[in-house]
């Protein structure tokens, strides 16, 4: 199996500026993810906040998941619960940290300025997604757009070691619905995998990185040129495996399709296969299908569209 792809961020300034697009165009078009190092996010905030959601998990969430989980039991194999302890914060369009329980101020403070340097990346982001799309700069952020600009919202989880691990997934398979995804996963316990070829592939942990996927509205808007990827989380006996993922997201009232730029790239030999909607709309149909193949999601939305 060829290697996980992981970039260098600080090679865009310079001679390997060309080679490092490149790379993450075959990472867009053949894996769907890659890690990036040398992101610009201080190494010290990544540690802050690693630090932070451990102790948080620890002190307000593990006994909660310990007594929710006990009820369960695993005598037989569990195919409608994921073995993970979360919450959700959202960023944009406005803000909600100030109102979750049980976060220290210091907590609240690091994920606010965590997040403030994820949107940035994020958006840089998708600018290199454009120039290597041919698109014009900034044509993803204002797809995304709306009318109040994007979602972005982070789920914290842990993963907490399983005693049966063949009998629950940590977290089960999916595509995510949205746009772009920055993890910040743990560097020593592992468990995520991506579907590729038929196989599934392990992201290795790696201390200091940040792990992009693309969203299914990557997909759509580049008419399948990139792909939003399967994965999903293997529970683990040993240790607790803290993931903090943060999705960069179209606005709900965004309009998303094909960009007529690279429909006409392809005018001869593409057809447009992918439909128009409102994001809204397709995140009402994701929340009852998530669990299942993306296409009938797509082609769901284009019956909806011709009527």
């Amino acid at each position: 199996m060829e290697n996980f792809p992981v970039i260098n961020l600080e090679n865009l300034n310079g001679e390997a500026r060309k080679a490092t697009l490149h790379q993450i165009e075959d990472a867009c078009q053949n894996w769907g993810f890659f890690e990036l190092v040398n992101h610009g996010i201080p190494l010290e905030l990544l540690d802050t906040v690693e630090r932070l959601t451990k102790e948080h998990y620890r002190k307000c969430m593990e006994k909660r998941f310990k007594e929710a989980v006990s009820s369960k039991g695993l005598e037989d194999e569990v195919k409608d619960m994921d073995w993970e302890s979360t919450f959700f914060l959202r960023h944009l369009p406005t803000s909600n940290i100030s109102e979750i329980p049980d976060l220290s101020q210091e907590y609240r403070d690091a994920m606010k300025e965590f997040a403030q340097k994820l949107e940035k990346l994020a958006e840089e982001l998708l600018d290199l997604l454009c120039e290597n799309l041919g698109l014009e700069k900034g044509y993803l952020k204002n797809a995304f757009y709306g009318s109040r600009g994007p979602n972005f919202g982070t789920k914290v989880a842990n993963y907490p070691a399983c005693p049966k691990p063949e009998l629950v997934k940590g977290l089960r398979a999916h595509t995510d619905a949205g746009g772009i995804i920055l993890l910040l996963q743990d560097d020593k316990v592992s468990g995520l995998q991506l579907l590729k070829n038929g196989q599934w592939v392990d992201v290795p942990p790696m201390r200091h990185s940040i792990v992009v996927n693309l969203g299914d509205q990557i997909e759509v808007i580049t008419n399948g040129r990139y792909k939003s990827v399967e994965h999903r989380v293997i529970a683990q006996t040993n240790g607790t495996r803290m993931s903090v993922a943060s999705f960069y997201n179209p606005a709900s009232d965004a309009l998303i399709y094909p960009a007529p730029a690279l429909l006409e790239q392809k005018a001869e030999d593409t057809e447009q296969v992918y439909p128009k909607f409102v994001f809204e709309d397709y995140m009402k149909l994701y929340a009852t299908l998530k669990f299942q193949p993306k296409e009938p999601r797509f082609e769901a939305m284009k019956a909806v569209n011709s009527f």
